[in-house]
């Protein structure tokens, strides 16, 4: 189950309201910086703007693959432990807009994790140390630490330390 906050909303939809939520300032500035992350090759600088500009916590020697999206209006909620690595184009989201309410959740994702492309990981999820999260799977729900998983729906591929899952992508 994912820990998120729900919040209901009167009227229009929940994304209409956007900017009751969040400063329209915030947004545009966590936007230019997130982009200017997402195309920068040198990791240092990426680490830096995540750290210093967007206020998430980021472990050493962490690397986000080229075009990794971070969440725009709270970026903040995102936690990265130590040498793990966020594949291409991945999504970080910490937040959702629904019709009647919106969710906050906080990621969280551990240390010595491998996060392959195209990954989208939904608010409220934990991923524990060690694992492994296949390309193009959604996490919908937490991970625990030493497991492989992949898919949509997310699925469990295998436990333990065996490196041959990580040759195969």
């Amino acid at each position: 189950m994912r820990k998120v906050e729900r919040y209901p909303v009167e009227g229009p939809n929940a994304l209409w309201q956007v900017y009751r939520t969040v400063s329209r300032l915030k947004a545009v500035r966590n936007f230019v910086f997130i982009q200017i992350a997402r195309y920068c090759p040198e990791l240092s600088v990426k680490n830096w703007i995540y750290r210093r500009v967007l206020g998430m916590k980021v472990g050493k020697e962490t690397s986000f693959a080229l075009m990794v999206m971070v969440d725009v209006f709270f970026p903040e909620r995102i936690t990265i432990g130590d040498n793990s690595i966020v594949g291409y184009n991945s999504t970080l989201l910490t937040h959702e807009y629904l019709i009647k309410e919106y969710r906050l959740g906080d990621i969280v994702i551990g240390s010595h994790v491998m996060i392959g492309a195209n990954v989208t990981i939904l608010p409220g999820v934990t991923i524990g140390d060690h694992a492994v999260v296949a390309a193009g799977s959604v996490v919908h729900r937490d991970v625990p630490a030493h497991v492989k998983v992949g898919g949509n729906p997310l699925r469990e591929l295998g436990r333990g330390d065996d490196s041959s899952a990580e040759r195969q992508g």
